[in-house]
């Protein structure tokens, strides 16, 4: 247990494992948090549309990343639970324990990541 959470807590604390990747470039390596190349992310967040204020956050208010994530950017979490806003959720394309969420309409939007199932 001390090891999951060593691997999940403390790496998470300065980000997000983040690429900006042009069209069809980047995604699909491992990020720095040490995840194993069978670990799928819990969330992917990629930005489709104009860039987007962004929140997320765990149950316990803690903030793993509060800013504007650009047109392009990729952002995987490993870490679960997790709940998150954008200001403009249809800028998103949001993966959820590997299941692509349907398309969120202009605005304010919020998810949320449940553990793993």
């Amino acid at each position: 247990m001390a090891l999951v959470n060593a691997v999940s807590g403390e790496s998470e604390q300065s980000g997000p494992s983040a690429t900006a990747s042009a069209e069809g470039g980047g995604g699909g390596s491992p990020s720095p948090s040490g995840e194993s190349a069978s670990q799928a992310p819990a969330l992917v967040l990629h930005v489709t549309g104009p860039p987007t204020s962004v929140i997320v956050q765990v149950p316990n208010g803690k903030i793993l990343y509060k800013g504007t994530m650009a047109t392009g950017q990729t952002f995987r979490y490993t870490e679960t639970p997790l709940s998150v806003v954008a200001t403009n959720g249809a800028s998103l394309e949001v993966t959820i324990h590997g299941q692509e969420q349907d398309a969120a309409q202009a605005g304010r939007t919020e998810w949320a990541v449940p553990e793993q199932p």
